[in-house]
């Protein structure tokens, strides 16, 4: 019998899936008892760009490759769907779908979060003076009442990654979920949520506190849907989905699916399934995320900390009684610059680009603009490298785009450090850019700490895992996870971080001639 299909025996269920749907590729790892990959598959996410700053998926072919993954890792591991014990989900957060809450069609394809088509009304609604009247009066009740749940209102930022003002805009745009809206028929889902309602064949509508948290609609406080803010932006508050607990039993797949029902037992926005697999679960823990983009997150614990354009806070998860709240800061075109790099021929593989930052002294004066800064605040700006000369040469270009991820780095680690109020623990580093050496280096020396990177850098994956294995009761607890965390490199200062001084100065001078461009 082919592997990968039910068998007709009754094989014990001793592994877990964690799937994970990036913004660049769809990822199924099958996980033993150790935490170990028995098994795995990927696929490639094919994003659409319909006019020039929108970004969208195709639905239909993003479940096709969901669905494809699982079955090819499974049957990679050797094994028999029988024998899944669960399925944890990881997805890229704030991008969306709607679709007829009878028919199951979508009105649209999926928004990613990386669409600017929400550019100029973000850019209006927070340079508005109603905005800004709301930051005085929540500020005004945080000092009076010290009470927590007016703290986000009061650092209120609209974001183009945000779902809200995106949503605001469809329901401005296509008439057909306006008109679904008003007769209670429109659905509104994040990836999880779609894949929920089609893996269970529409018998299961909903979200986790993670994903619920990232939209930007949803306030982490009170833990609702915000009916405030969907009355400024003109957004019915019936379409959204119930919220569940991140590590929770959701139902079972359709049997015809995959000839078996797998158990779904979690599903998490990606950047909190990373910080759960780097078993980030202390006050203080500290994960630093460089894959596609940027993100440091912090464990604060059952305290909310924000700061205006620079860190917002997010639901990490949920398990019973417990809630975890992070504070997120984020950097964009970290892997994305490096790529680009790869398609112009800098180089023929991404291995060799620290070898090449190491080889010469310095960048000799170039610098490379991101396409956005470190608060996101000009969706415009296009990435550029300035101090061009004669002498310049590829190893200078590849130098100056990894220095530039390091930069941004320091300027987001002493935002929190200035920010947030809590004595920073463990540092642990994943994503792709992880494994180049000269990053990780240079972020150590910027920053004066240590930084942990794990033997596997798939923590997306891993933390869906993690959750739904612990609904499972395939793992006990967060203490046995730890046990199965290995360590595979160390980066500790080794240069102090005024050798950097010069060049870093010369690129912040360099960003500041960079905005609007």
């Amino acid at each position: 019998m082919p592997c990968g299909q039910p068998d007709s025996g009754t094989a014990p269920a001793r592994y877990v899936l964690g799937v994970d749907v990036g913004s660049t590729v769809v990822k199924c790892h099958v996980y033993d008892r150790a935490a170990a990959v028995r098994g795995s598959s990927h696929r490639k996410v094919e994003s659409l760009y319909p006019r020039p700053g929108w970004v969208e998926l195709d639905p239909e072919v993003l479940w096709s490759q969901f669905i494809a993954v699982i079955k090819e890792a499974v049957q990679a591991a050797g094994l028999h769907m029988r024998q899944i014990a669960g399925l944890g989900i990881s997805t890229q957060r704030g991008t969306f779908i709607t679709w007829h809450k009878r028919t199951g069609k979508p009105f649209h394809n999926f928004i990613s979060w990386q669409d600017l088509r929400s550019a100029e009304l973000v850019k209006s609604w927070n340079n508005s003076l109603l905005l800004k009247v709301i930051h005085v009066i929540f500020t005004m009740l945080h000092f009076l009442t010290g009470n927590d749940r007016y703290l986000a209102p009061s650092f209120l930022t609209f974001s183009t990654h945000q779902a809200s003002m995106k949503l605001s805009w469809v329901f401005k745009n296509i008439r057909e979920a306006e008109e679904a809206a008003k007769k209670n028929n429109c659905c509104f889902g994040t990836v999880d949520t779609w894949l929920l309602y089609r893996l269970t064949k529409g018998s299961v509508y909903a979200t986790d506190y993670s994903n619920a948290s990232s939209t930007g609609i949803f306030e982490p406080f009170t833990k609702c849907w915000n009916p405030t803010l969907c009355n400024l932006l003109s957004i019915p508050v019936s379409i959204f989905p119930p919220v569940r607990d991140t590590s929770f039993n959701f139902g079972s797949t359709d049997s015809e699916i995959f000839g078996v029902p797998i158990p779904i037992m979690a599903v998490v926005a990606d950047q909190q399934s990373a910080m759960f697999g780097e078993c980030c679960f202390h006050p203080g823990d500290v994960k630093l995320t460089m894959g596609t983009g940027g993100f440091w997150n912090v464990n604060t614990g059952e305290q909310l900390f924000a700061a205006r354009g620079s860190l917002y806070p997010l639901i990490g998860w949920k398990i019973g009684e417990e809630v975890v709240y992070l504070t997120e800061g984020s950097i964009s075109d970290v892997g994305t610059a490096i790529k680009w790099a790869l398609d112009i021929e800098l180089f023929t593989n991404v291995e060799e680009t620290a070898e090449m930052a190491q080889s010469t002294a310095d960048s000799q004066g170039v610098c490379f603009i991101p396409g956005l800064q470190v608060s996101g605040d000009d969706p415009y700006l296009c990435a550029s490298f300035m101090g061009l000369k004669p002498s310049t040469n590829r190893k200078h270009l590849v130098r100056a785009i990894l220095e530039s991820v390091a930069f941004r780095n320091k300027l987001l680690y002493d935002i929190i450090v200035k920010k947030v109020h809590i004595p920073l623990r463990t540092i642990r580093a994943d994503g792709g850019v992880s494994n180049n050496s000269f990053v990780m280096q240079m972020t150590s020396d910027l920053i004066n700490k240590k930084i942990e990177k794990p033997a596997n850098t798939e923590m997306s994956s891993l933390g869906a895992a993690f959750l739904a294995g612990l609904a499972s009761g395939f793992w006990t607890d967060k203490k046995q996870l730890k046990k199965l965390r290995r360590i595979e490199a160390l980066f500790e200062p080794q240069k102090d971080s005024e050798e950097y001084r010069p060049a870093m100065d010369a690129w912040l001078q360099a960003m500041k001639h960079s905005p609007h461009w």
